[in-house]
């Protein structure tokens, strides 16, 4: 079984409060702001990981970043993955879901063309950063598998290739369980499992693996497809709003204090009533 799992490398969580919107191309700013794979996709390659070791084949991942997501790459392949590609030029950035989607389609194409069409596709439900769980089925639709997302559970009864999977889907009252016919696009969960550790000998072998790099030149596309360009949601005005409240200190006996409290509630139109609350007119 030949499996693709998408992975995005992401701003590191706890270091939210260092990032930066530039207000011109209302992108984010990452620089010196540290990356780690996106938790729900490192979910989906100890999903390929397993079904690889049940079926045999190879377990290819690929990430849309710029040139130092190759960093978070060799750390998919010391996880256990084959063979990675790097999606990576100018011309991808400030990219929405839709012309992410459409780019790492022309990546799997690409690489299923040079080494045999990929049986499945998996990738985290969504992203750390971003959150839309807009990707699976984006690419879903554009390479034309059967796609499901939200999945917490994947079984299959073959004990050989299989040609369908049996997945659960969960939502707030319970799950749903499908039967998907196979090649399809898989958004995992991260209720699905607890992704493994990467060993020593996992990080020597990984760099002895195949690694792509895929860029403009060498991979096909339609250039109003890609970027800002291929993009139609845009972003608004973006501000900073001013959190800072007025305060007045006030001064004189705890009666008089309270009094003049009183007073200032009523100025408002808040009318005191009995037991001590207040409440608007």
């Amino acid at each position: 079984m030949n499996i693709g799992v998408l992975v995005k490398p992401v701003p590191d969580p706890e270091q939210y409060n260092t990032i930066t919107i530039d207000p011109q191309t209302k992108r984010l700013n990452r620089e010196g702001v540290p990356s780690i794979v996106n938790p729900a996709d490192k979910c989906a390659i100890e999903e390929a990981l397993r079904l690889k070791e049940k079926f045999g084949g190879k377990v290819v991942v690929f990430g849309m970043a710029p040139p130092d997501g190759r960093e978070k790459l060799l750390e998919c392949l010391a996880m256990g993955a084959d063979e990675a590609v790097l999606v990576s030029d100018r011309a991808f950035g400030g990219a929405d879901t839709l012309a992410t989607s459409y780019t790492l389609v022309k990546a799997l194409e690409k690489k299923a063309a040079e080494g045999g069409s990929f049986d499945l596709i998996l990738a985290g439900n969504e992203s750390a950063d971003g959150a839309t769980g807009h990707v699976p089925a984006q690419v879903g639709e554009q390479i034309g598998y059967n796609h499901l997302s939200g999945i917490v559970k994947i079984e299959s009864g073959s004990e050989s290739e299989p040609s369908t999977l049996t997945v659960f889907q969960k939502y707030e009252n319970g799950k749903n369980e499908f039967t998907i016919k196979l090649p399809a696009v898989i958004g995992v969960s991260r209720d699905i499992n607890k992704p493994r550790y990467t060993s020593a000998m996992g990080v020597i072998k990984a760099k002895k693996k195949p690694f792509d790099i895929y860029d403009t030149i060498n991979l096909e596309h339609d250039k109003e497809r890609i970027g800002l360009a291929g993009s139609p949601t845009k972003a608004g005005a973006i501000f900073s709003p001013d959190t800072r409240r007025k305060s007045e200190e006030l001064s004189g006996s705890p009666e008089e204090i309270a009094e003049e409290l009183v007073k200032r509630i009523k100025a408002t139109g808040a009318v005191i009533v009995s037991g001590g609350g207040c409440h608007e007119r």
